[in-house]
């Protein structure tokens, strides 16, 4: 049994004598380079938030990362996507540090891993250290930073959590230092009608609102004639002084007439409400344009906890002949602040652009239950699969069928089946289920099959199919040729590819003994690294067996001599 009880007890003791929530010097930098960063706490990412900062290499990878404070090894997992070679680490002061998108681990902790890889014969892993087994002490160098998982480029993924609720915090917080004079920058600037009643400068529907800079750095929106209840949204990014990337804000606060109407910052949240980000922005227009605009009102579905005020829930009720002050301060950590003052006049006036919600014959009731029988499928949406009714857009087919489009955003999967009874059983051997992109391309979905069901779950909508995928992967050496000696080597690489359904396994053997191979899916490679040190022979002989998603299997096999 592990020994965490006592861990947390010291914990908790320590939290009920009053510790400091945000300690700001006891915990050093896990670089000893200049902090600049490719990506903040809580920036908004697809269906969730960042759940920490982004810390740029130099474009470099095998930078040395340090241990932030005394502590022990609580998880260590590696994957081929996601953060990737990841370490958590939790401390006395009731924080865990997570460092992701590792190249390798530091002394000690890498001969752990690979010990339990080769147990495992398994790259994937993820592992659980009894509490102490694994102690690292402040400033230890515990890893090296990489690009592993789904990294776009070389970085450290950083964050500290509250090692009782899990819950991720913003690292800043705990006084690292990041050059930032730099003030957000405003895109752009959106007014809803909110009410059945309501209209915004003669339109039923959203519209945008048009803005200009004033002498004191401030922006001035035209003025907004408006009726019934209305919320404002816009779109924006941050910049630190040292990096051109396009960050995510840290707070929002909106006043109507000086009074705080919502606010709302990026200080913490939990993981379980994250996917609830598809309610704070408008999701509509982010699937059609990939813009994310914050709605500075909350939805009925929201249930983000990142709010510290909020009346009305954000909403505006416009009353005809009053004139309002709406002001949106947009800042980011350092309270480099912007400042949007929207006039809104009270004024009923004719609607130029009416709502013309479009109707199908399709309702979707968010809280129930949904079945559809399109004909090549049939789908289910369980309950609270949305965050709101709508009418949905479905269209049967003999082998593709038609699933909405991406402006409604789906929080739980849902399931696809199919009936493949139509085909053999040789060919549904070789099928799938698969979404077509707009070039009509399919992209391999997990299959689940039974007999002639063949089933999938997922979250995204589109087009969907059955394929077939009757073409085996295929295997080339990078960097050897059969009969070479590589004594002066000090790794094996191989690229391994499927041209359809994807790489589902592989298995590499030297001399018939299992060997760890580190799969890079973005570079399509495998790595065999010499010092494993497995090796008892002058001649090894290689193989290599790879198999894609439908189970078309290739074997490759060389003989290359070392010493």
């Amino acid at each position: 049994m592990r020994i965490y009880v006592l861990g947390i007890c010291v914990l908790l003791s320590k939290i009920a004598m009053g510790q400091e929530k945000y300690p700001k010097d006891i915990f050093q930098s896990p670089m000893d380079i200049p902090l600049v960063l490719a990506g903040t706490f809580g920036e908004l990412r697809s269906n969730h938030f960042h759940a920490g900062i982004d810390i740029k290499t130099q474009r470099r990878e095998g930078l040395p990362i340090y241990a932030i404070a005394d502590g022990t090894v609580t998880r260590i997992k590696i994957s081929h996507w996601g953060y990737g070679k990841a370490l958590y680490v939790a401390h006395p002061s009731g924080h865990t540090s997570v460092y992701a998108h590792l190249q390798k681990f530091g002394p000690g902790i890498e001969e752990y891993i690979k010990k339990a890889q080769y147990k495992k014969q398994s790259y994937e892993i993820e592992l659980f250290p009894d509490y102490g087994e694994l102690k690292v002490e402040k400033g230890n160098v515990i890893a090296y930073s990489g690009n592993s998982g789904s990294s776009a480029g070389p970085h450290l993924h950083f964050e500290i959590r509250n090692s009782v609720t899990e819950k991720p915090t913003n690292p800043l917080l705990y006084g690292y230092e990041v050059r930032d004079a730099t003030n957000p920058t405003l895109i752009s600037l959106f007014g809803y009608p909110l009410s059945d009643d309501a209209v915004v400068n003669q339109s039923a529907k959203k519209v945008q609102l048009n803005y200009s800079k004033q002498a004191d750095g401030s922006f001035l929106a035209d003025k907004v004639n408006a009726i019934g209840t209305i919320g404002f949204g816009f779109n924006s990014f941050d910049r630190q002084d040292l990096a051109a990337n396009k960050n995510g804000v840290y707070s929002v606060k909106q006043r109507v007439n000086g009074k705080i109407f919502s606010e709302y910052d990026f200080e913490t949240f939990s993981f379980a409400e994250t996917r609830y980000i598809n309610t704070l922005i408008d999701y509509e227009h982010f699937g059609k344009y990939k813009q994310r605009v914050q709605k500075a009102f909350k939805e009925p579905s929201n249930r983000l906890s990142i709010y510290n005020t909020m009346h009305n829930d954000g909403k505006i009720t416009i009353q005809e002949g009053l004139s309002y002050t709406v002001e949106l301060l947009i800042s980011d950590y350092e309270d480099n602040e912007i400042k949007l003052v929207i006039p809104v006049e009270g004024k009923r006036e004719e609607i130029k652009i009416p709502r013309n919600d479009d109707k199908t014959e399709n309702f979707v009731i968010a809280s129930k239950p949904n079945n559809y029988d399109l004909g090549a499928a049939k789908v289910y949406f369980p309950s609270n699969t949305f965050y709101e009714d709508f009418y949905i857009n479905l269209k049967k087919g003999k082998d593709t069928i038609t699933i909405h489009d991406n402006s409604v955003a789906a929080h739980r999967n849902f399931t696809i089946s199919f009936d493949a009874s139509p085909y053999n059983a040789s060919e549904r051997k070789q099928m799938f289920i698969a979404r077509l992109d707009l070039k009509d391309n399919p992209r391999y979905h997990r299959t689940y099959k039974r007999d002639n069901a063949f089933t999938t779950r997922t979250r995204s909508f589109g087009r969907y199919t059955l394929a077939k995928d009757t073409v085996a992967p295929t295997i080339k050496p990078r960097n050897f040729k059969e009969k070479q000696w590589l004594s002066n080597y000090s790794y094996l690489s191989l690229e391994i590819s499927d041209d359809l359904s994807g790489i589902y396994s592989y298995r590499a053997t030297l001399n018939g003994k299992w060997i760890l191979m580190e799969y890079e899916p973005k570079k399509k490679t495998i790595t065999y690294n010499f010092d494993d040190n497995i090796l008892d022979k002058t001649q090894c002989d290689l193989k290599v067996i790879v198999t894609d998603n439908v189970g078309n299997t290739t074997t490759f096999e060389q003989t290359f001599f070392r010493k």
